[in-house]
């Protein structure tokens, strides 16, 4: 046996003094090696778009989520206005409330009493 560490691609690993640290050395004897570099390099092409489709689709995403956050913002405030007017104008028709309320209840008493002095 030659080589305990020796991979099918031509490729051997070393044993370090680190664990942190992995040595590799290219066997010279096979020639598969621009195949390999070529392959290796329209994958990283490949993850190059992937990449760069991700970051489009987040800044996508982000300008969507700004947008919204600009809508409910703005629907909040005009929520917070509406319940503002809201709570005057049931403020003021409970006053128009009350008006209507004692004249029905003089109106009653007059009539009342009138018929009270028409039937004597």
């Amino acid at each position: 046996m030659a080589n305990p560490y020796r991979s099918k691609e031509g490729l051997s690993a070393r044993p370090v003094g680190t664990s942190d640290e992995i040595q590799l050395r290219i066997d010279p004897l096979h020639g598969d090696l621009d195949e390999e570099i070529t392959g290796l390099h329209s994958q990283v092409r490949r993850l190059k778009a992937v990449a760069q489709e991700i970051e489009t689709e987040t800044q996508l995403q982000n300008d969507l989520i700004t947008d919204l956050q600009m809508t409910l913002s703005q629907a909040g405030a005009g929520l917070k206005n509406g319940m503002r007017r809201l709570n005057r104008t049931v403020q003021q028709s409970s006053n128009h409330i009350a008006h209507v309320i004692i004249f029905g209840l003089i109106l009653f008493t007059l009539v009342y009493f009138w018929s009270k002095i028409v039937r004597k």
